[in-house]
């Protein structure tokens, strides 16, 4: 059977489900001896008849019913393939591979399950790293697009800006600086800062922002962004931290934003990719999803967390 086509199999599939070569032609616009030839290669194939005929009527064999079951299987697993595919390539359907910075867990998932609400047959697949292992997943094309903040150097990536993002600078609320202000960045030469690792996307804001401006003398580096929350509540020091993570914290009062010159600082979200990977439908609906409606979406999700 290995050789069988699936034009046989559909022929045969009619034929034995009418029980007529005459019908079966009308309903596949066939010539009844060319619906013959295909029943008779199949036959070759099967090694074994399918039909009997008596009289003039037509009856499956034995082996007849059960090619007829086996027909049907694979008929309706091309059916599902067919509409299966139609889906991904209409961007309703397929796989969703993303990956997004830690500071992005806060909101991110949200936007992720409005897009699928719209998309029902999506299935999301979503990693939560440093910038620096995103990057490496995306050049070894393990996730198709990457939500980070600092634009990336590397030529073989193209970033687009989406949505604004804040960073702050907290403090335990009995902080000698809390509710104060202005506050000068000289202030904080001397405080301890609790700071994300290198590489990740928080860290290469608090360079480009403060890094050149202030002379630390004290750090603590952290690869998880609670552990950073709970070290500066239990008073171990303050942080230069993303607007987006620490919003139930200072509503509840268990943090305070110091009132630094100039601060917030703002740098873009990006929605980043390989320039030499073609988008899947779906991954180029999702781009399209953050760039067209990223902001907004963030933004209403920070209205609804600040009550």
């Amino acid at each position: 059977m290995k050789n069988a086509t699936f034009r046989q199999i559909k022929t045969f599939e009619t034929v034995a489900r009418r029980l007529s070569f005459s019908r079966a032609a009308d309903e596949l616009n066939l010539s009844p001896p060319a619906v013959s030839v295909q029943i008779k290669h199949l036959e070759e194939h099967a090694g074994i008849a399918l039909f009997e005929q008596l009289g003039k009527k037509i009856y499956l064999t034995s082996a007849g019913q059960e090619m007829l079951r086996y027909s049907q299987a694979i008929i309706r697993c091309v059916q599902e393939a067919e509409e299966s595919l139609a889906k991904i390539r209409s961007g309703e359907g397929g796989q969703l591979n993303i990956g997004v910075i830690s500071a992005g867990i806060y909101f991110f998932p949200k936007l992720v399950a409005e897009f699928v609400g719209q998309h029902c047959g999506v299935e999301p697949q979503l990693i939560v790293e440093n910038r620096d292992d995103l990057l490496r997943r995306l050049d070894e094309n393990r996730i198709d697009l990457a939500v980070m903040v600092g634009e990336p150097t590397d030529p073989r990536i193209v970033s687009e800006p989406f949505a604004p993002h804040a960073f702050l600078i907290v403090a335990p609320p009995r902080h000698r600086l809390a509710g104060r202000a202005p506050i000068t960045l000289s202030e904080l030469a001397n405080e301890r800062f609790i700071v994300r690792e290198r590489g990740s996307d928080t860290w290469n804001a608090f360079e480009q922002c403060l890094g050149g401006r202030l002379d630390l003398k004290d750090t603590l580096e952290f690869r998880s962004t609670e552990t950073i929350k709970q070290a500066v509540i239990a008073g171990m020091g303050i942080s230069f931290v993303s607007a987006h993570t620490v919003e139930f914290e200072v509503r509840a009062g268990m943090l305070s934003v110091l009132d630094v010159d100039d601060s917030p600082w703002t740098r873009p979200w990006r929605i980043v990719h390989r320039t030499d990977k073609r988008l899947e439908p779906v991954a180029e609906a999702f781009r399209l999803f953050l760039l067209e409606e990223g902001a907004m979406r963030i933004s209403e999700l920070a209205q609804a967390v600040a009550g």
